[in-house]
């Protein structure tokens, strides 16, 4: 007797559910182990959520931006956001968006061009992260 195609499409997502599930988990579990709690790139920019405060994280982006000799353009502030322009040696605008969500959480935001790119985005937090 032949199984309806019904029958085994419930068979093999009920099979595959769970692994989907801890793959996510493991996922989230290992960005928040790396002090980011979340990380997104939508639209040319990339985003996110780092366990420390604003002042900090102006430090670490300050020195992450001088290990790369990425040249500053300016940078503004208030108790709340900094923003910090950059330039590569490719001349591409790199704008760096720091806002205060608490005490001890900022979120970066890092546009890299008029369209981004990622690449050189993820360097960047990568090297904000190993400065803090």
């Amino acid at each position: 007797m032949k199984t309806p195609i019904r029958a085994r499409l419930a068979a093999c997502l009920l099979v595959l559910a769970p692994a989907v599930w801890s793959a996510g988990c493991i996922a989230v579990a290992a960005g928040a182990a790396a002090g980011a709690a979340t990380v997104a790139y939508v639209r040319g920019e990339l985003s996110a959520s780092l366990n420390r405060g604003i002042d900090d994280v102006d430090r670490a982006t300050n020195r992450a931006a001088e290990q790369l000799r990425f040249a500053k353009i300016s940078e503004s502030s208030d108790a709340l956001t900094r923003i910090i322009t950059l330039r590569t040696a490719e001349d591409k605008k790199v704008e760096v968006h720091l806002s205060r969500t608490t005490d001890t959480q900022t979120t970066v935001k890092i546009r890299v061009g008029m369209l981004g790119d990622e690449s050189t985005s993820r360097i960047l937090l990568d090297k904000i992260n190993q400065s803090l």
